[in-house]
């Protein structure tokens, strides 16, 4: 006793013997808006519009404080400053060695300035 045939699920097309070229794709105006976006839609490759006035952020203080919690707090600097603290005391030292650091950092001044001093 053998058991029946499964029913076919899909159908596959048929393939013929030999290899064949692929059909070339119509070619589409070579300059123009980009297509396939909606009508009035920006495109995100398009150059931003708004220009920096040349200053970038240097160093960073982060104070987390959750009420009825221990504050932490870090402190970073592209220079290689980085300090953390736990604690009441030690995230109010470390405001202010933070503030003393961006007087004091040698990406934030200049050269200009170190020869006047």
């Amino acid at each position: 006793m053998s058991a029946p045939p499964r029913p076919l699920l899909k159908s596959l097309p048929a393939t013929s013997c030999g290899p064949r070229a692929a059909a070339r794709a119509a070619l589409g105006p070579a300059m123009g808006e980009p297509k396939g976006a909606a009508e009035g839609v920006t495109s995100a490759l398009r150059p931003d519009v708004q220009q920096g006035d040349g200053r970038y952020p240097v160093a960073w203080l982060h104070i987390s404080a959750p009420q009825s919690a221990i504050p932490t707090a870090t402190s970073r600097c592209l220079c290689g400053w980085d300090r953390s603290a736990v604690g009441h005391r030690k995230v109010l030292a470390l405001i202010d060695d933070h503030t003393a650091h961006r007087t004091n950092c040698p990406l934030r001044t200049t050269q200009e300035g170190r020869a006047a001093a």
